[in-house]
């Protein structure tokens, strides 16, 4: 079972707002496919090859899966795509295999440094090895949220790493994982320009108010998420019209591998005014303002709304 939560999370009254809740929800999580039509793969015709360059070739069933110790933890995804201020990441409770666990039965040969996964669907994520093995919660998911793991998000089974955007640690309706070297094998995403490793970018974001909102004059609640996933979050703050960097009130998070929720109570005066946000990791790095396209290892940049005060 996962940790459980700390108390704390989901103020009333910033997510009656819209300040996003710390658990996103199946139907809420974000999605993105390459295949036009979602594969529907039955747990009983699913299989699992593992091969390459290990000692052992192994082949798993979707029992033999689940006969397995399974572990459940919270992990928030980041789709590398996700532009600043986007909603392309999502928090859940993803159930699985330690990925590691099966390399290690597997025995993984010198040299080796990546993972190609496959999809059914013929889909290929090339994920680095290190990051697979070096006891982060790497997974080989078979639930999310408490349910078993749904079509659309990768059923029967799927892969989670930890602190790596989604194009190259979550592989959907995965198959087939190869032990191989990069210099060796390419796969869908880097053959089109994106990078071999990405690592997610420190990031936040306002949730609340929205941009182009009105609002009243005095007290006015600020609020919005922030991740580092396997950094943590130190610290978040806003400004407003580029004055002086304020601290908001960090909320709890089951680890750093999630998104944290945070809020700020902002003194209000009438007319037009710019917010703007960043966070600091927990290695003490604040997120750089320098604004980057998400190709090809992610977005960076402050997160800003503009509201009018009356």
């Amino acid at each position: 079972m996962s940790p459980p939560l700390p108390t704390g999370l989901d103020p009333v009254e910033q997510v009656r707002a819209g300040l996003t809740p710390y658990a996103t929800g199946t139907k809420d999580f974000y999605r993105v496919d390459t295949a036009l039509v979602v594969p529907d793969v039955r747990a009983e015709d699913w299989t699992l090859r593992l091969h390459g360059e290990v000692d052992q070739e192994i082949t798993l069933t979707y029992d033999d899966l689940l006969a397995l110790p399974l572990r459940e933890r919270w992990i928030t995804l980041t789709c590398v795509s996700n532009e600043v201020g986007g909603d392309y990441v999502g928090n859940a409770k993803w159930l699985g295999h330690p990925l590691a666990d099966l390399l290690r039965r597997a025995g993984v040969r010198d040299g080796a440094d990546m993972l190609l996964a496959t999809s059914t669907d013929g889909f290929t994520l090339s994920a680095p090895l290190a990051e697979a093995t070096d006891g982060r919660d790497a997974l080989l998911v078979v639930g999310m949220d408490g349910e078993p793991l749904p079509r659309e998000h990768g059923f029967p089974v799927r892969m989670v790493i930890p602190g790596l955007y989604g194009f190259v640690s979550a592989c959907k309706w995965v198959t087939d994982i190869e032990v191989t070297r990069f210099a060796d094998r390419t796969a869908y995403w880097t053959e089109r320009g994106w990078a071999e490793k990405a690592p997610i970018k420190t990031a936040s974001r306002i949730d609340v108010p929205r941009s182009f909102a009105t609002v009243r004059a005095g007290r006015v609640p600020v609020a919005g998420v922030a991740w580092a996933q396997r950094r943590g979050v130190r610290a978040v703050e806003v400004r407003v019209d580029r004055g002086e960097w304020q601290p908001a009130k960090l909320l709890p998070s089951a680890s750093s591998d999630t998104w944290c929720q945070w809020v700020l109570d902002w003194d209000a005066e009438p007319g037009g005014h710019v917010l703007e946000v960043r966070a600091t990791d927990g290695t003490g790095t604040p997120q750089t303002d320098d604004v980057v396209a998400p190709v090809p290892n992610g977005s960076s940049g402050y997160d800003s709304v503009t509201v009018t005060v009356e």
